[in-house]
Parts: structure tokens; sequence; C-alpha cells
């Protein structure tokens, strides 16, 4: 009877593995190495994944980048009213309105972005994994709880939650992280349940509780495994999503409380007062942001293709 347990139950792995593969036309290749095939064949996704890794290496090595002290006030002595210098020897896109090189401004300036969206997205993960765990596992009045909390968080609008977290919790970094990551929350809660419900129906958990294997079991063997391909992609947009909401609630004050910490959204604010006499810098800034969100974008719609069943030929 062991013996016999034992390849029904392998079985049931196999039909687990098997959720996660791509059917025919692609030859029983695993669904991640199909999605990596089309990702390399796919000029957005190639172009997203060069501006994501590229905007990587700057922020993790922005100190040795940064060609000055983005602290330091070089040209303060030449600033005059209506008067900022722009580009010269050294200082490649000139000073701000404190003689700081904007250069390098911009380049530690991507490690707070970089910092900012993905402790945000991460929170907003776990959290959001959590719910959806919850109420895709238990169903019934646990379902109904959970599903009705996160309708509410889905009833306020994104920005104006997440200005009123960072009011009530107080300017700095953590306020700002757990404001966009509130946000995200209910997002990755029904995604994963959405995606837990098709996975609790299929052939390999239907064979599983006719076994009697425990429930638990089946949840976080094979079931959560195969519902995370949804929750991967989204991720990567959030990333996106999470850096314009960072730069967004900086450009209000609600950011970082040391102004002079380069910050994309900190430095788009304070160049509003010198638009007429350097627009450059709130150009600068505002491309940076833009690119990078972009270049989440692209990754992430690209590996829903690539993930979705419908879009595989």
């Amino acid at each position: 009877m062991t013996a016999m347990g034992d390849v029904k139950r392998r079985r049931i792995d196999e039909l687990a593995a098997r959720a996660g593969q791509v059917p025919e036309g692609e030859g029983g290749v695993s669904l991640t190495r199909s999605a990596f095939r089309r990702l390399r064949r796919n000029p957005v996704a190639i172009t997203g994944a060069v501006i994501v890794v590229l905007f990587l290496l700057v922020a993790a090595f922005a100190p040795l980048l940064a060609p000055k002290d983005p602290l330091t006030q070089y040209l303060l002595s030449e600033i005059r009213p209506g008067t900022i210098p722009g580009s010269r020897e050294g200082f490649p896109l000139g000073v701000d309105n404190l003689g700081r090189d904007l250069l390098s401004r911009l380049i530690v300036g991507s490690r707070q972005s970089l910092l900012i969206g993905v402790v945000s997205t991460l929170l907003g993960v776990v959290v959001g994994m959590a719910l959806g765990v919850l109420a895709g596992a238990f169903g019934g009045w646990v379902d109904t709880v959970v599903m009705r909390f996160v309708d509410i968080l889905l009833s306020i609008p994104g920005l104006l939650m997440a200005i009123s977290i960072s009011v009530l919790l107080g300017q700095n970094q953590w306020a700002l992280m757990i404001a966009i990551a509130v946000t995200q929350v209910p997002v990755f809660a029904r995604l994963l349940r959405g995606s837990m419900l098709a996975q609790r129906d299929s052939d390999y958990a239907l064979a599983a509780r006719a076994l009697g294997i425990r429930k638990s079991r089946i949840v976080f063997g094979h079931v959560l495994p195969n519902s995370l391909s949804p929750v991967i992609v989204q991720a990567t947009l959030s990333l996106a999503t999470a850096i314009i909401e960072a730069a967004a609630l900086s450009f209000l004050g609600l950011g970082d409380p040391d102004l002079a910490r380069p910050e994309w959204g900190a430095m788009l604010s304070n160049a509003q007062a010198f638009l007429s006499i350097r627009p450059e810098l709130a150009v600068y800034p505002a491309l940076c942001i833009i690119v990078v969100a972009l270049g989440f974008t692209l990754l992430g719609e690209s590996l829903r293709e690539a993930l979705d069943p419908k879009f595989r030929r």
C-alpha cells in the first residue's frame, strides 16, 4: 500500500509540474524556458531589459560613477539672481541653484528611487500574497472577509491613499515606502486569489484531494507555486508605478526630510522655482523618471505576453 501511495503521489507531482509547462507545440519545454526563448526574440523585451539593467548598474555603483560629490556647492559663488551656470568643463549638465553638480546628483539620486521602488513593491507583494493565499486557500467566509477588505482599499484612489498615509506616518522614507506598498496590496491579493482559484480546480488538485492528501500540502506544494507567474509579472510592472508614485510624493514634499540628499522627485520639485532660468533642472530628473518607468513597463508587458497562453504561437 505504501508503494502504491508513493506511485500515486508521484503521478500527482507530475500533473502539478505539467500545469507549469507549455502545452503542445513547445516539445514539453518548461514554461520558464519557453518564456525566456520568446523574450530573447522580442525587441521590446530587450529594450526594457537594457534600460532596467543600466538603471540597476547605475544605482548599485552610483558613488563610483558620480564624477563629483553631489552635496558640495562647487559654483555657489557664480550664482546670481536670474543666472545659474549651465554646462561647462567638469560639469557636463551644469549645476543646480546651490552650485551642486547636476549629473552627480542624478546618478546618486537613482539609488533612492531604486530603494523606495524595490522595498515598497516587496512589502506590497508580501502582504498582498498573504491575503491572496488566505482567500484562495480557505474560501468561504474567509474569502468573503478578505475580499471585502481588498475592495475597500481598491475603492480609494491610490495616490490619495498614499498621500494620506504619508501625512499620518510623518515625513520619512519608511512612511513613503509603506504608503506606496499599501496601494499595491489589493492588486497582488486579487491577482493571486484568482490564480489560485483557477489552479484549485485543476486535475492534479482534484486527484490529490481524492487521495486524501493534506490541504496544506496541496496549497503550498503545488497550487501556490503554479499561481506565482502573474504575480511576478505584476511585480515588475508595479516597480514602475512605485518609482513614479515615490517621485510624486517627494514632489509634494512628503518624501525624505533631508532635502540635501539627491532624489529625482525632490529635484523636480526644487526646479519649479527656476523653470524660467534653467528649465534643464526639471527636464533631466523628469527624463530619468520617464525612461526608468518605461523600461520596467516594457519588460513587464513582455513578460506578461511570454507567460500568457493566449499569446503563445
